[in-house]
């Protein structure tokens, strides 16, 4: 799926590891998988546990090299593509909040193959590699966690190759939205995505207008309601229809 390029701002920022806190009790909360955790694996989680604001255009994570990281959206929009300087860009898929990935380049401890750039200011949280690999060595409801994660991951991925082919700007719009409306990869945006039209734009890669017209043509359905600064989805299992 093509699209355009975000600037990469990432150097007129000091580095993320230099700018990154504690998180807050509330930003904790906002972490499915902590809640699954024995005491001591939460404290070690917990004290461990980094929270980063990111800027637009800035990256996150960038194509060859080391995962230091397993990173979650605390609020904001990140886009994961390709290397554009190697050939066409691409935007394999959007994480909105509550959405965890990269725990298959960490599990294998490799260099990332994608960047991972922020759409819009965004709050991130990570824990280390050694602490993501001393919960994978002890915790069960952390595996299930992980294992479900690469499940539906692949499940989307696959969803997006087939997606790919089509030309219908609906049908990749609808694709896209029903991706960020996942319940188990991004339980935290609920019925209501905060995203702007030309930030959905970024992702499928079409211009602002072709996407507002897609749009409107998916709440004519009564699939989705168009709301002041972000989309509600009014029927999910219809607009997982559009795609199939």
């Amino acid at each position: 799926m093509a699209t355009r390029d975000e600037p990469d701002i990432s150097r007129s920022h000091p580095p993320l590891v230099a700018r990154a806190r504690p998180a807050t009790e509330s930003e904790l909360a906002d972490i499915p998988w902590l809640k699954t955790l024995l005491t001591d694996e939460r404290e070690r989680a917990v004290a461990d546990i980094k929270v980063v604001h990111v800027a637009i255009g800035e990256l996150l994570c960038r194509v060859g090299r080391p995962a230091t990281f397993w990173f979650g959206v605390i609020d904001g929009l990140l886009k994961m593509s390709n290397d554009s300087s190697r050939g066409v860009p691409i935007t394999f898929t959007g994480v909105p909040p509550g959405g965890w990935f990269g725990e298959g380049t960490v599990l294998k401890r490799e260099v990332y193959r994608y960047n991972i750039q922020a759409l819009r200011k965004s709050v991130v949280a990570g824990i280390s590699v050694e602490t993501f690999h001393w919960l994978i060595d002890r915790s069960i409801p952390f595996n299930r966690f992980v294992m479900q994660q690469l499940n539906e991951r692949l499940g989307q991925f696959i969803g997006a190759r087939e997606i790919d082919r089509m030309n219908d700007p609906d049908v990749r719009v609808a694709r896209s939205l029903a991706a960020l409306f996942h319940p188990t990869l991004y339980p935290g945006v609920g019925s209501l995505l905060r995203i702007t039209q030309q930030e959905l734009g970024y992702l499928v890669g079409l211009s602002r207008q072709r996407v507002n017209e897609a749009l409107h043509a998916l709440q004519r359905l009564g699939l989705i309601r168009i709301e002041y600064g972000g989309l509600r989805v009014l029927d999910p299992d219809g607009l997982r229809r559009q795609v199939e």
